[in-house]
């Protein structure tokens, strides 16, 4: 007999359900559709889609079935067009049947997309009830290319309202739980991607990332992604936050359950040459060179640096052994690992989060006033909240009360932004004394957050991602490991920088994050998104090695 009461009993049952195993084992799914959607290496469900082994009509049935399984699941669906989709991939079935070849590069290939990126005919209510009701009357340019190169667009997913928050909720569609575990936050702003791609309702989803939206809900669930460089991939005419806002322009990138899907569609999105539809986009090609890794040793003896903390929020003991994974792996394969030396974190901090509240919200205020709809002010829940989540970000504190900024002042803001990334440059520039190999660091290795997923309301921290957006370095999230209530301990307290480092510390329940994925991520240069792409092809490669 349990020493526990019912309501305790009851709210350890809440903590503790994973439903991550749920549409493999629910018999919804047939043999055939089980694998496809368990094929989660996109290179090998598009050699069968080309080649005529499974249809499109076959695929997207299949997706179609688990997508909607994972929406019962975690709410993780905003638009759900089956006819439109079903009509396309049939479309596609028919040009193959005639031509012997597949349209494209994406022949036949279901892709999610989250809720910004528009489709002629479909709203696109980005979280805000002011939102609901008109409709698209173009697609943006990705939607445009993606039916170019033969892509079956084929559900949209959930993000929180406003976009500028790490967790997922709003009052049209609600909230996104963690498969992994639904008392958790599958992260934000593209928790929806996160939480569909988990379940594998998806074989490929397109998430956006201003301050780390598109890697945080990455590492939450287990996935790998890409930041690209500002206007690297086509955002021409998709919805967002803040818009007008350049300062720290939001990105579009990829999120999958394998490495082989990031580089299929970054590399068939710039092959598809999008700055012909986007005049914001980089011309530049596909580099096979910097694929290859030339400037980087050819991918061998390479130096990596790690960042085991960004001085502000301590990382928890899950994030610190991955790190320490990582590293090992790195150096059993003949790799060089140094430690990363922090640099000017906290100007960089208060100058983004400065830049990112210029407005003083006005621009949330003028979308949720359209209806009347409240600002939400929390992503904690009504019911069932952590107790723990009293607790705000040290960016509230660093920046203060918002003020509506001049013209003149945003422009102060900008000039010391940049005299902070040529400084950081010039940083990673002076690696080149301690790496060995002639070269700077080749990469760095670092967290996504100081945390795995968290309870709902509890996502406070994205300072080691929105360094990176600032910095506009290119990033890779990838996967390392799961939470494990025996090798990760809870540490003794350190001294704590902020109100902000002590809760994040006092949060940690090793029980309460047991299981739960473990990512980190790869950080390149500037417009380096193909030798990123392909040193973490490096890192996962180690990585499994190691397992």
């Amino acid at each position: 007999m349990s020493s526990k009461s019912w309501q305790q009993l009851c709210a350890d049952r809440k903590k503790k359900q994973s439903v991550i195993d749920v549409p493999a084992q629910c018999g919804l799914l047939s043999p055939l559709e089980i694998e496809i959607t368990e094929t989660v290496d996109l290179d090998i469900l598009l050699d069968k889609l080309s080649t005529g082994i499974w249809t499109s009509a076959q695929v997207t049935t299949a997706f179609y079935k688990r997508a909607i399984i994972a929406q019962q699941l975690t709410n993780c669906l905003t638009e759900i067009f089956i006819e439109r989709a079903l009509a396309r991939a049939h479309e596609l079935d028919d040009y193959f049947q005639k031509n012997g070849k597949p349209i494209g590069p994406l022949h036949g290939l279901p892709i999610s997309l989250k809720d910004q990126f528009c489709i002629k005919g479909l709203e696109t209510i980005m979280g805000y009830a002011s939102w609901i009701g008109p409709v698209s009357e173009k697609s943006c340019v990705l939607v445009e290319i993606l039916y170019d190169l033969g892509a079956v667009p084929f559900v949209r997913t959930n993000v929180p309202q406003t976009l500028i928050w790490g967790e997922t909720y709003n009052h049209v569609f609600g909230r996104t739980t963690n498969p992994y575990n639904r008392y958790m936050t599958p992260g934000g702003s593209s928790g929806g991607e996160g939480a569909l791609l988990a379940l594998k309702g998806s074989p490929l989803g397109v998430g956006t990332d201003i301050g780390g939206s598109v890697r945080i809900p990455g590492a939450m669930c287990g996935l790998y992604t890409l930041r690209p460089s500002y206007e690297r991939l086509p955002y021409a005419n998709a919805r967002n936050a803040q818009e007008g806002q350049e300062s720290i322009s939001s990105t579009l990138g990829p999120m999958a359950n394998s490495l082989s899907a990031v580089k299929r569609f970054t590399k068939s999105i710039i092959d598809a040459k999008p700055w012909k539809k986007d005049p914001l986009v980089v011309r530049k090609e596909w580099s096979s060179r910097e694929y290859a890794l030339e400037e980087h040793g050819n991918g061998v003896g390479m130096c990596f640096a790690v960042l085991w903390d960004n001085g502000v929020v301590k990382p928890h003991p899950p994030v610190r052994r991955a790190l320490e994974i990582v590293k090992q792996s790195l150096e059993d394969a003949g790799h060089k690992v140094i430690d990363w030396e922090p640099h000017r974190h906290l100007e960089i901090y208060k100058n983004t989060e400065s830049i990112f509240a210029a407005d003083a919200g006005q621009d949330y205020r003028v979308e949720c006033a359209k209806s009347g709809e409240p600002l939400i002010q929390t992503m904690s829940p009504d019911k069932d909240a952590h107790p723990y989540n009293l607790f705000e970000s040290y960016a509230k504190t660093i920046i203060g009360k918002p003020e509506l900024l001049s013209a003149y002042d945003l422009w102060q803001l900008h000039k010391e932004k940049r005299v902070l990334r040529k400084s950081h440059l010039d940083h990673w520039e002076a690696t080149v004394a301690r790496t060995g190999t002639g070269r700077p660091v080749d990469a760095i290795i670092a967290p996504v957050a100081p945390y795995t997923a968290v309870p709902h309301g509890c996502n406070s921290d994205a300072f080691y991602t929105t360094l990176y957006n600032t910095l506009d370095y290119a990033c890779a999230g990838f996967p390392v490991t799961f939470a494990d209530k025996d090798l990760d301990k809870v540490q003794p307290p350190h001294e704590f920088r902020n109100h902000e480092d002590e809760a994040v510390y006092k949060l940690y329940d090793p029980e309460l994050f047991h299981g739960l994925p473990v990512g980190l991520q790869l950080v390149g240069r500037t417009q380096e998104e193909e030798a990123v792409i392909a040193m973490t092809e490096i890192v996962d490669r180690v990585l499994g090695a190691r397992k």
